[in-house]
Formats: structure tokens, sequence, C-alpha cells
């Protein structure tokens, strides 16, 4: 829905510049592009988000692209998802995650890999995978916490520990209060 959407916003930063110089390798940069969407899932409900992308490249590149005096750029920010990693090395990188769970989106036991793109079609549009692990993040929702990150990490550390300890330990009994909400 583009006729939804707000044009592509050129960020800048604390210094109000568009290239954000490599702190590691001055030769290399990024520019970073916003853009506020009209999103509607797949049960009808309309989501507002706004949505980033970062373009790199060599600083030169990007010089070239004459960005400095310009606010807006044509075009979307498209959101792509699948099951392959983009990122070969560091596949955990681009991992799609369950709101604040913990709990990776996969496919058919395959996890889901979800990163933004800039493209200068004003059509472009999502390519978005199903998850099908909707019963797992129902479960790690179902206790109102906002804490399971913290709960899985704690369970992670501690079976961990368990791996290196020869003799095993037992493990203390958690016990969980009733949380109430007001709507």
């Amino acid at each position: 829905m583009a006729e939804n959407n707000a044009r592509v916003t050129i960020a800048r930063d604390e210094q109000g510049s568009v290239i954000r110089v490599s702190k590691t390798n001055p030769q290399f940069g990024h520019v970073r592009l916003t853009q506020n969407k009209v999103l509607f899932n797949t049960q009808g409900w309309v989501n507002n988000k706004q949505l980033s992308t970062l373009i790199h490249g060599t600083v030169d590149d990007l010089q070239a692209l004459n960005l400095e005096n310009k606010e807006n750029l044509p075009g979307n920010i498209v959101v792509r998802e699948q099951t392959d990693p983009f990122n070969t090395t560091d596949p955990d990188r681009d991992l799609k995650m369950a709101g604040s769970t913990g709990i990776v989106c996969c496919a058919h036991g395959e996890p889901i890999y979800r990163k933004t793109f800039y493209s200068m079609d004003e059509n472009a549009t999502d390519t978005l995978v199903a998850h099908t692990n909707g019963d797992a993040i129902r479960e790690a929702n179902s206790d109102g916490s906002a804490t399971n990150i913290d709960k899985i990490v704690e369970k992670k550390v501690k079976s961990e520990k368990k791996e290196k300890i020869e003799e095993p330990q037992q493990e203390e009994e958690v016990v969980m209060e009733d949380e109430t909400f007001e709507l």
C-alpha cells in the first residue's frame, strides 16, 4: 500500500551528518533511512510502524550519491524474510524474534531471518514468511511476563553450568505469583 506510506527519509546523526563513517575502518560508512508505514497483519489489525535500514558502502561511493542536501528519497523500505541466513558467518544476526519472548519465529522447524532493504521502486513489496511455531510463542506469552527473555537466558546459563559440573545439582523451585492486568 504505497499510498499509505510516507516518503523514505534520510536520517542524520547527532552532528547533522548524513554519512556515518565506520569507527573501525574510515574507508567505509553507511547512511540510515527511515520510513513510516501502515501495515496490516493476517488477522486484519492495522499497525503503524517506522522501518529503518542502512545503505552501506565506501565513503567515496556514499558521497557520490550527493545526499547531504536532501531530506527524502524516492522508493520504499521493504522487509525481506527468508529461511536462509543473510550472513553465513554470523547466522544468528538477523533472526526474526517473536516480540520480547526470546522465541525465534520458525517455518516448519527452520528459523526465519528478517532484514530491511531500501528499494528505489515505490511499488516494491515485502517478502514475508509465515511462522509455524505459534504454539511456542503463545506459551511464552501465556504468563503475561515481560521478562521471558531473562527466564530463557537464566535457564540456558543454568543448563550450561550443569553440563560443566560432573555431579548433578538440584535446581531451586521457582514459585510464580499470579499477576493481574487492567485493560
